[in-house]
């Protein structure tokens, strides 16, 4: 008789696996907007390895969240696959906002979101004029101090371009023409880090309030034109629209094709509010709204005056 034991094997998939080990994360955190956005796992014998992209709730503790995540889910795939998990690599790819904490409503138009006031201009980090000085700076002090302990260690003479610099510097006085040029090209490029500092830049986007504490939210101004051209293109007899949308204002221009010009431009005018309102803007956009007709357009026909009571319609012909 065939012991037990050795009756037959089970199997447990990769696939059923990396299935337990997502559903596992929507089970870490009861009650709170946890979810699994990709996983993978690898059986090998009695034992698992498994790995999950998670998307945890915002505002909350990330370390503690993290790691509560990780040891349901290692537990969790063990009980149920019955194979040894190592401990389940753990990798955060979104940030959502907490179900527990979201408030009821957003704020209104032109309030501040729980948790500070909204910036009316979302400031850029200037990367790229910072990468570019720092670099300079580190050429330059970096090849002077190799050459500065050259002499001093190596006992080997100055490098010819910090001479020849040296020299330049002595015989060149301050009114000539390339001392000049040099004074007034390191002072445009002083004012223009000076411009740099005090200006927000990132000009394509628009700041909005945001129902999430602690969170800022901006709108690309090319995606608010978009939704001002798709709504005004819905309108009845409209054939072409263009949009520009500016800081400060949003300009639509509309071609009719047919219909009434001003209930158009009124329609256009309503639906385009309610599409800013909906976008929740901290800094409302002024709407300008401009129907053009196309050449083919034609007047909509006048309706009948009623015939007032008493009064005698004029008879036929002959």
């Amino acid at each position: 008789m065939t012991a037990p034991e050795r009756r037959g094997t089970t199997t447990v998939s990769d696939r059923a696996v990396r299935r337990i080990a997502g559903r596992a994360v929507t089970e870490a955190l009861p009650g709170r907007a946890a979810r699994a956005t990709g996983s993978s796992a690898a059986v090998r014998g009695g034992r698992a390895e498994i790995a999950v992209d998670v998307a945890l709730p915002y505002p909350a503790p990330l370390t503690p969240t993290v790691r509560r995540v990780q040891d349901h889910v290692t537990a969790r795939t063990g009980e149920l696959t019955g194979l040894d998990v190592r401990t389940a690599r753990v990798g955060v790819t979104a940030l959502t906002p907490d179900r527990m904490t979201e408030p009821d409503a957003a704020p209104e138009p032109g309030t501040a979101a729980p948790g500070g006031r909204v910036p009316r201009r979302w400031w850029a980090q200037r990367r790229l004029p910072l990468g570019v000085l720092t670099l300079l700076a580190t050429l330059t002090c970096g090849a002077l101090a190799t050459d500065l302990i050259l002499v001093h260690t190596g006992h080997r003479p100055a490098a010819l371009w910090r001479t020849g610099a040296l020299h330049w510097l002595y015989v060149h006085g301050p009114g000539e023409p390339p001392v000049t040029a040099a004074a007034l090209g390191c002072a445009l490029l002083g004012v223009w880090l000076i411009v740099l500092a005090v200006t927000p830049g990132r000009r394509g986007l628009l700041t909005a309030h945001s129902p999430a504490p602690a969170t800022r939210v901006a709108v690309d101004r090319g995606a608010v034109a978009a939704l001002l051209r798709d709504t005004a293109a819905g309108t009845e007899g409209v054939d072409t629209v263009a949009v520009r949308v500016r800081r400060r204002h949003a300009t639509v221009r509309a071609a009719l094709a047919f219909g009434d010009r001003a209930a158009v431009r009124d329609q256009i005018t309503d639906a385009a509010r309610r599409t800013l309102a909906e976008c929740g803007l901290r800094r409302p956009l002024r709407l300008r709204v401009a129907v053009r007709p196309l050449p083919v357009w034609t007047p909509p026909p006048a309706e009948a005056a009623p015939t007032p009571l008493g009064a005698v319609a004029p008879a036929g012909g002959s």
